[in-house]
């Protein structure tokens, strides 16, 4: 039995009419030609399509870095934004959070400003080339630097520049010389004298916590992520709290596992923004393997180069 647009087939095998936006179902119709009991959402809940579902949804509540935009309706949820010196970093395509915004180093300018939806881009200032993302100073016309000499090569010469530049070429090769014969005059320094050079210590290996959690929500199954963040010592009340603030599963387990990461760099001193410490993801690693996701360690440690 098919049911007009509009309407379903209730329990009973009878077409009954959807409750509209901002309503939910109290009742089904009786008979054929009655209307189903709805009533409107209460206060804090909404439902935004057409439904026969006995309960509206829970409001967004407006998460740390973000401002709400427009106030949650019945018939619409909030609608939350980063608030200003913040982005939206997208989770996946139905959740996002809000991170600070980068500032350029010394040896970059901003190219575009941060906004609400994009962070700031950064580009090496004139006359520098960005090689493992360090900007550099250009030493003549290298092949990095190639784009600053276009000006210089594309133009035409005239009898007299030739000249000039073969006087500088020749100027050129006799300073080299010269600084050659400097160098090898230098007497060396055995190695055993010069004592060795003042190394930083280790620096710790950090990973993007969104970029962590993104990667363990495609690797573990959906069934057992509850189970993981639940080793991990996130309690169930916060569990339990991601599940009734959050309508997808994904973004659930997204926060949960966001709750275990920001606690754990706390008690570890801290990290640096959103990135988490090598002592944390090794607890990670740890954990899904006493669960039997050893393959899940294994791709975890491969991706992030992890021995």
């Amino acid at each position: 039995m098919k049911c007009p647009t509009g309407d379903y087939l209730s329990k009973n095998n009878i077409c009954c009419n959807k409750c509209n936006p901002g309503y939910k179902l109290v009742k089904e119709c009786p008979d054929a030609g009655h209307r189903s009991n709805c009533t409107s959402c209460p206060k804090d809940q909404y439902m935004d399509q057409i439904n026969y579902n006995p309960n509206c949804f829970r409001c967004k509540v407006c998460r740390k870095h973000e401002v709400e935009e427009s106030p949650c309706k019945r018939d619409k949820n909030t609608v939350c934004v980063c608030k200003a010196g913040y982005y939206k970093s997208e989770i996946d395509p139905t959740a996002f959070e809000c991170l600070k915004c980068s500032k350029c180093r010394p040896d970059e300018k901003e190219k575009q400003t941060c906004t609400r939806d994009a962070n700031t881009v950064c580009v090496c200032k004139d006359g520098h080339y960005r090689e493992k993302n360090t900007c550099k100073p250009c030493e003549g016309c290298s092949e990095e630097c190639s784009h600053l000499c276009e000006a210089v090569t594309t133009k035409r010469e005239s009898p007299n520049d030739s000249h000039v530049n073969f006087l500088l070429q020749e100027r050129l090769f006799v300073h080299e010389e010269s600084s050659e014969s400097q160098v090898e005059s230098v007497p060396q320094t055995p190695v055993e004298e010069q004592g060795q050079p003042n190394l930083p210590d280790c620096v710790p290996l950090e990973i993007r916590i969104p970029d962590l959690i993104y990667t363990v929500l495609d690797l573990v199954p959906v069934v057992r992520v509850k189970e993981l963040v639940r080793s991990l010592g996130v309690r169930d009340t916060v569990i339990e709290q991601a599940e009734i603030d959050h309508r997808q599963c994904r973004e659930a387990h997204y926060q949960m596992l966001r709750v275990w990461a920001e606690n754990g760099s706390h008690a570890a001193g801290g990290g640096r923004g959103d990135m988490l410490h090598l002592s944390l993801v090794k607890e990670l690693l740890d954990k899904l393997r006493q669960m039997h996701l050893g393959g899940t360690a294994e791709e975890l440690e491969t991706k992030y180069g992890i021995h």
